[in-house]
C-alpha cells in the first residue's frame, strides 16, 4: 500500500510541470508585470518594482496552504472527478483572460464551477476544445464548497500580506490634477493533492474515503489552483485597506465553511454556502469601491511637504526607515513641497543627507543616510507629480 501511495504521489507531482494552468500562470504574471512596469515608466519615468513582484512573497503561504489542503483532502478522502477538475481549469482560464487578477478569487472560480455542475443536466455532454467529456453522473458538490471556504481563508491571508507591498500609480483627480493610487494585487499558485477515481490506491478503512463518489480504487492529482485579487486604494494607506479587506474576507470564509459543514446534514446548505461566497465576495469588492470613490485622496500634492507614494526597490529609500504614506517636510534643514525642491536640497548635501519625516500619525522623526556609488540620485522615493512624459 505504501508503495502505491508513493507511486501516485510522484506521478501526480511530475504532472504538475506539464499542466497547462502552471504555464498559463507564469504567462499571466509576465503579462501583468510587463503592463505594470510600462505604466510605472509612463507615470514616474522608472520601474518601481521588478517583473515578478505580483508573485513575490506568496510562496510561503501558498506552499503551507497547499500542504494543509492536501492533508485535509487525503485524510478525509476527498474524491473529485477528472471532469470537475477540467471544468475548474477552463473557468479559471476564462476568468483570467483579461490578464487581470480581479476574478481569480475562489469565490468566483469554485463558486461558478459549483453552479455549472449543479445546473448541468445529469448525463449531458460537455464539449471542450474538441474533447467530449461524459461521466458527470456523480459530483462531489460538498467537497467543492468546503474547498471554497478554506481557500477564502488563504485569500484573506494573502490580502493582508499585499498591504505591505502595494503598486503605486497616478490617476486623474476629481478636481483636476493628479493623485496617487495603490493597487493591492497578488496572484499565487496553490498546489494541492486530491483523490480521483481510478488508480492504485485502495481504501484502508471502512470510513475512507468519506467524500467518495464511488469506485474501488483511487489515484492522485496535484491541482495548481490559481488565486488572485486586485484592489485599488487611494483614500487611505494600503496597510489600512488591506486590514479591512482581510477581516471582511476572513469573516466570509468562516460563514461559508460553517454553511458547508452544515451541508453534510442538510444538502440545501451547500447551495446557500456557494451563493453566499459569490454574493459576499462581490459585496466586499463593491463596498471597497464605494468607500474609495467617496473618500478624499490620501496621496495628493501638499503645501507643507511631500507625501511618499512609493519606494523604488533596491534604492537607498528601500534600505532606510521610510514608509509609504509618510511625509517628508525638510531635507537638510530646508523645507520642501515640490519634487524639484527636494532634488535641489538633496544635491547640495554631498554624500550625506538628513530628512525630517512625519508619519501617518503626525509624529516627527529624523532619518539620516549616505549615498553610495550607483545609488539612485533621488533616493528612490516616488511622489505625486504629473506623469513623467508631461514634466
Amino acid at each position: 500500500m505504501i508503495q502505491d501511495w508513493l507511486h501516485e504521489l510522484l506521478s501526480a507531482a511530475g504532472k504538475l510541470f506539464i499542466h497547462p494552468l502552471t504555464y498559463w500562470a507564469i504567462l499571466l504574471i509576465l503579462i501583468s508585470g510587463y503592463v505594470r512596469i510600462k505604466r510605472e515608466r509612463k507615470d514616474f519615468g522608472v520601474k518601481v518594482s521588478p517583473l515578478f513582484t505580483e508573485w513575490r512573497h506568496t510562496w510561503k503561504i501558498s506552499i503551507g496552504a497547499g500542504f494543509l489542503l492536501s492533508m485535509i483532502n487525503l485524510g478525509a478522502g476527498m474524491v473529485f472527478q477528472f471532469e470537475t477538475i477540467l471544468l475548474l481549469g477552463w473557468i479559471t482560464l476564462l476568468l483570467s483572460l483579461p490578464y487581470r487578477f480581479t476574478l481569480l478569487s475562489p469565490a468566483y472560480t469554485l463558486g461558478i464551477t459549483y453552479l455549472l455542475l449543479l445546473l448541468l443536466p445529469i448525463g449531458d455532454r460537455l464539449f471542450f476544445g474538441g474533447t467530449m467529456i461524459d461521466g458527470l453522473q456523480q459530483v462531489n458538490l460538498l467537497g467543492i464548497v468546503l474547498l471554497l471556504g478554506i481557500l477564502l481563508i488563504i485569500e484573506a491571508l494573502l490580502v493582508r500580506r499585499a498591504g505591505q507591498e502595494g503598486f503605486p500609480r497616478l490617476i486623474p483627480g476629481r478636481r483636476g490634477g493628479w493623485i496617487g493610487q495603490h493597487h493591492l494585487k497578488k496572484m499565487s499558485i496553490i498546489p494541492f493533492f486530491t483523490l480521483v477515481p481510478m488508480g492504485a490506491i485502495t481504501p484502508f478503512a471502512d470510513f475512507w474515503p468519506y467524500f467518495s463518489i464511488g469506485g474501488e480504487s483511487y489515484g492522485l492529482v496535484l491541482i495548481p489552483f490559481l488565486l488572485g485579487f486586485d484592489y485599488g486604494v487611494k483614500s487611505r494607506l494600503p496597510q489600512q485597506a488591506a486590514g479591512s479587506l482581510f477581516k471582511a474576507t476572513l469573516l466570509l470564509s468562516l460563514l461559508v465553511l460553517l454553511l458547508a459543514v452544515g451541508g453534510i446534514y442538510q444538502s440545501l446548505l451547500i447551495f446557500v454556502a456557494a451563493a453566499a461566497a459569490i454574493i459576499g465576495r462581490e459585496y466586499i469588492s463593491y463596498r471597497h469601491r464605494i468607500r474609495e470613490r467617496k473618500g478624499q485622496p490620501y496621496f495628493r500634492k501638499m503645501g507643507n511637504g511631500l507625501r511618499v507614494l512609493g519606494i523604488i526597490q533596491g534604492t537607498p529609500a528601500d534600505r532606510m526607515d521610510i514608509g509609504v504614506g509618510e511625509t517628508i517636510t525638510k531635507v537638510n534643514g530646508r523645507k520642501v513641497d515640490t519634487e524639484e525642491g527636494f532634488y535641489q536640497a538633496l544635491q547640495g548635501s554631498g554624500a550625506y543627507f538628513k530628512l525630517e519625516v512625519l508619519n501617518a500619525f503626525g509624529e516627527m522623526r529624523f532619518v539620516q543616510g549616505a549615498f553610495y556609488e550607483g545609488d539612485h540620485y533621488e533616493l528612490g522615493l516616488v511622489f505625486v507629480t504629473g506623469p513623467h512624459r508631461e514634466r
